[in-house]
């Protein structure tokens, strides 16, 4: 019975931890290391699984998915530094600025195309913040209003494609999928791939980007004096020709490269590392045409890609070690039991992963979760039937929701990090209420109808 409850002590533990403020690579590692040395001398713990960490390790070193994450970090923080997002704010903001509540249908539409471009939610939220949260307050919108569509509109890179997120999930849902289907005596296994990922989370991340505009419009309409219309004047007068060709100037680039890369892998043309490469490769480019490339930049671009890869493989590493010690105590079985046996059969199951995922969100970034917890329940729920790429789009929606759920959310830490001291925390809150609300309704509606991740999948890779 007590060694039974030792899976459960150890994740405690771990999260016990975290939230004391020590690094999570470290934690995972060490915590998991402590109890595998007292599983050995007393007996509860096979000290051979230890001797099969070299042979992981060795697997991830050789996991040509994996090298697509530095590539990617380094496609969006180069875009970041090229002021992409100032040029395409400044830009939208003077093609719907006249409209009411034009600038929050602007600020959603850079925000889903930084996260078609970065796929870090950190780096969006910040930079929308400081961008446009003074714009939108000096043009007289409402503090909750403006907060929450900055807010809704940087997580999008959780599930908009080429996201971070999704290469990671990619990957560890292929070998829990494989995984599951050999536990079910299936020795030829069916493979699921990033690309596949790719696919089956564009029509639910453009499905929330059409919620998003269509609750501003309603806002719009319904409280005018939320999202006052901006009369164009006093500042730079141009014509619609001169406008249109602004548009196209700063438009089209990113759009090309964000192209490039999704459909050079829906295509099958590249694999997601050959994609990435083509994204870095772009990025400098359009530094270049910017003019915002330097040896200073260029240097600070590498120092962050290589601070942020360096904290995503440490993590992949320590994760390793602690689910193979979970493991060797016997923690995926026991998993396995109690998902099995909650009421409700495959839904009871998926309803209470997914609201531990919310849970721990609050407490735990998406790269803990996804190598993690998402190895442990992820063979399980697989094998009970599931498609990989339907779950694995919920996943990311689910975790997309949590960083946006007030009181704590890294979204609205990010945003609050940046903002003004006269926005109080409770607009914050109040703001991303509505966004939330709408985050739920799309699960529900993926919950409904899988077809809408697993669709386009098919579609394009069928045999």
């Amino acid at each position: 019975m007590i060694e039974g409850l030792i899976p459960l002590l150890l994740f405690l533990t771990v999260v016990v931890v975290l939230l004391a403020g020590y690094p999570v690579a470290f934690t995972l590692a060490g915590t998991a290391l402590l109890f595998a040395i007292a599983g050995t001398v007393g007996g509860a713990f096979p000290a051979g699984f230890l001797e099969t960490m070299p042979n992981r390790l060795f697997g991830i070193m050789n996991n040509e998915t994996l090298v697509a994450v530095p590539l990617f970090v380094f496609m969006g923080v180069m875009l970041e530094r090229a002021k992409i997002a100032e040029n395409l704010l400044d830009t939208l903001s003077m093609l719907f600025g006249s409209l009411r509540g034009g600038l929050g249908i602007s600020v959603t539409l850079v925000g889903m195309l930084l996260a078609a471009s970065t796929g870090i939610v950190g780096a969006t939220v910040v930079t929308m913040g400081l961008l446009s949260l003074p714009t939108m307050l000096r043009r007289g919108y409402d503090p909750a209003v403006a907060s929450g569509t900055i807010c809704a509109s940087g997580t999008l890179g959780q599930i908009i494609p080429p996201s971070i997120i999704l290469v990671m999930l990619g990957d560890v849902l292929s070998s829990a999928y494989q995984q599951a289907q050999i536990s079910q005596g299936i020795f030829s296994p069916k493979t699921v791939s990033v690309g596949d990922l790719f696919a089956g989370a564009l029509i639910p991340g453009l499905m929330l980007v059409v919620l998003y505009i269509l609750y501003i419009a309603v806002v719009a309409l319904l409280k005018p004096t939320a999202m006052p219309a901006h009369a164009r004047g006093g500042g730079e007068v141009i014509t619609r020709a001169e406008l249109f060709g602004r548009v196209i100037k700063v438009l089209l680039p990113p759009l090309f490269l964000i192209l490039a890369v999704l459909g050079s892998i829906m295509a099958g043309v590249a694999t997601p590392t050959e994609a990435a490469a083509v994204g870095a490769v772009g990025a400098i480019f359009l530094a270049v045409i910017n003019k915002e490339l330097d040896l200073v930049r260029l240097k600070e671009v590498m120092r962050s890609t290589t601070r942020v890869s360096s904290m995503v493989f440490l993590i992949l590493i320590g994760a390793s070690v602690f689910s193979l010690v979970f493991r060797g105590y016997g923690g995926d079985e026991a998993v396995r039991h109690v998902l099995e046996d909650l009421p409700g059969g495959t839904a009871g199951a998926v309803i209470v992963v997914m609201l531990v995922m919310f849970l721990l969100g609050f407490v735990l970034d998406f790269i803990e979760i996804t190598f993690v917890v998402v190895p442990i329940v992820g063979p399980v729920l697989l094998a009970m039937g599931l498609d990989p790429v339907w779950l694995g789009v919920m996943i990311a929606i689910n975790l997309q929701t949590s960083f946006l759920t007030p009181p704590f959310g890294f979204a609205l830490f990010y945003l609050r990090g940046v903002a003004p001291p006269e926005l109080r925390t409770g607009q914050i809150y109040r703001g991303v209420a509505p966004f939330v609300a709408i985050q739920i309704l799309a699960l529900g509606l993926l919950a409904l109808w899988p077809e809408l991740a697993t669709w386009l999948p098919q579609q394009v890779y069928k045999e």
